[in-house]
């Protein structure tokens, strides 16, 4: 039986309790656990998981603050991609649980190690990485990815650094191999004045990638195709439709959204950078906005005093995220509390080691753009 299949198997007697019930029983394993355990809960996670959380924010913030904890159990309301960084962050004797086994990333799945080892060999077939070519992830990659990075002279980015390590990588490599986020790094890449068709898409599927030697030779920025099933699924006539029928509203929206949104949006940045924009923004002030639904929807309940909407009515949450319920985390905590560690995300110390070199990398690079900006 699958670790998937079992974990279903056990907790159908969650399933059948009462909400209140589920709520008081998370709590009270809390209670118990005290300081040895420490839940953290994503932005795009549901609110009846979110209420629980001692800390919330992104996925890599989320895990660095629970690494500055001295909580044994890291219980990581999020996806697998997240629990993963969480274990390369955390301290030896930190544990991670993924109270549901299922929830994973749609983006991170599209991109495997063998494929990207692939590309690159066939990158090297063809001669490309005679050049310096440097590969970057996004964070929303696999652990492994992220040590084929640290293997490669390559650095892990977020939504909101993804800038300035394109500014120090643009200058000191002839190219760049970005994965898995084909939007996300194609916005960035137009910031930088990098053309579209400097610019080549590389399908997994086919040989070269889809592309010609030539192509990939002349490329500056070589995209993985992948995207978010979220915020992939935003359009144009989107951003066209609010403007119309809500004059008045400005729209901001996330770096992972097609660029032909992004262009036409106000504003876009990270998840932080979004819900810092409209917090500071004036009582009355009208926003439309191009995330996940469970977020915009937690904006709306904080500042009742400004028009907030999601920029697309009919666009639902992130499906993997919102695999965790209560009843997930409920069977965690429980058996926490009874000394068995279920659904514990371990990440073996060689993809660790590399995985580490990527994202101090980033840090380093981060840090050093922000020094040359004072």
């Amino acid at each position: 039986m699958s670790a998937v299949l079992e974990q279903t198997r056990v907790i159908e007697d969650y399933l059948v309790m009462p909400d209140a019930e589920v709520a008081e029983r998370i709590e009270e394993a809390r209670r118990e656990l005290g300081p040895r355990v420490v839940i953290l809960g994503h932005h795009y996670q549901r609110d009846d998981v979110i209420k629980h959380a001692d800390l919330t924010g992104d996925s890599y913030q989320l895990s660095v603050m629970a690494s500055q904890t001295e909580a044994e159990y890291i219980v990581f309301c999020g996806v697998h991609f997240m629990a993963e960084s969480a274990d390369i962050l955390g301290k030896d004797h930190q544990r991670v649980i993924l109270p549901d086994l299922g929830a994973g990333c749609s983006m991170a799945d599209m991109a495997s190690i063998d494929q990207v080892e692939d590309a690159w060999e066939q990158l090297r077939e063809i001669g490309v990485l005679k050049n310096k070519v440097a590969p970057i992830t996004y964070m929303n990659s696999t652990a492994q990815i992220k040590a084929f990075c640290g293997r490669n002279e390559g650095v892990v980015c977020t939504s909101s650094n993804a800038i300035p390590l394109f500014d120090i990588y643009l200058k000191e490599f002839d190219k760049m191999f970005f994965f898995p986020d084909q939007h996300l790094g194609r916005n960035t890449g137009s910031k930088f004045g990098i053309l579209l068709d400097k610019m080549v898409l590389w399908n997994p599927h086919e040989e070269l990638g889809g592309n010609t030697e030539e192509q990939l030779h002349e490329a500056k920025l070589i995209l993985w195709r992948g995207h978010c099933s979220v915020h992939g699924r935003f359009k144009a006539w989107h951003v066209d439709k609010i403007r119309e029928d809500h004059p008045g509203m400005q729209v901001i929206v996330h770096p992972e959204c097609p660029k032909e949104v992004v262009d036409l949006a106000d504003l876009d940045g990270s998840t932080s950078f979004i819900i810092k924009t409209v917090e500071n923004s004036p009582a009355g002030s009208k926003w439309a906005i191009g995330t996940e639904v469970n977020l915009v929807n937690r904006l709306q309940a904080r500042f009742p005093d400004k028009e907030i909407r999601l920029l697309a009515h009919d666009l639902c949450m992130c499906a993997t995220m919102y695999r965790i319920a209560p009843q997930n985390l409920a069977w965690a905590m429980e058996n926490l509390v009874d000394g068995n560690v279920v659904n514990e995300i371990v990440v073996d110390d060689k993809t660790k080691h590399f995985a580490n070199v990527a994202l101090k990398r980033m840090i380093d690079f981060t840090e050093t753009g922000q020094n040359r900006e004072r």
